[in-house]
C-alpha cells in the first residue's frame, strides 16, 4: 500500500477504481480481498508493474505469481 499511497495521483485512480474512500481505506485493508484488489490495479499495467518491482526490489514476474497464489475467486464460481 505505501507503493500507491506515494504518488496521489495512483492512489486516487486506486480508490476511484475501488469505490474505497479516503475515510474508509484503513478499514478496507483488513479485508483479505484487499491485497487482491492492489495487485489487480498494479498488473493492469506494466509500467505501474515496473515501478512496483523496482520499488519493492522484485521481478516482475513475482508480482503475477503473488497474485495468482492468492487465488481467483471468479475463476472458481465459473467452475460447474
Amino acid at each position: 500500500m505505501t507503493f500507491l499511497a506515494g504518488d496521489p495521483q495512483r492512489l486516487g485512480v486506486f480508490l476511484a477504481e475501488t469505490g474505497i474512500g479516503p475515510e474508509t481505506l484503513r478499514q478496507s485493508a483488513a479485508d483479505p480481498k484487499f491485497l487482491i484488489n492492489v495487485l489487480d490495479f498494479i498488473l493492469r499495467d506494466d509500467e505501474t508493474v515496473k515501478a512496483f518491482a523496482a520499488s519493492a526490489k522484485l521481478h516482475p514476474t513475482n508480482i503475477a505469481a503473488a497474485r495468482e497464489a492468492l487465488g481467483d475467486p471468479r475463476w472458481e464460481r465459473d467452475v460447474p
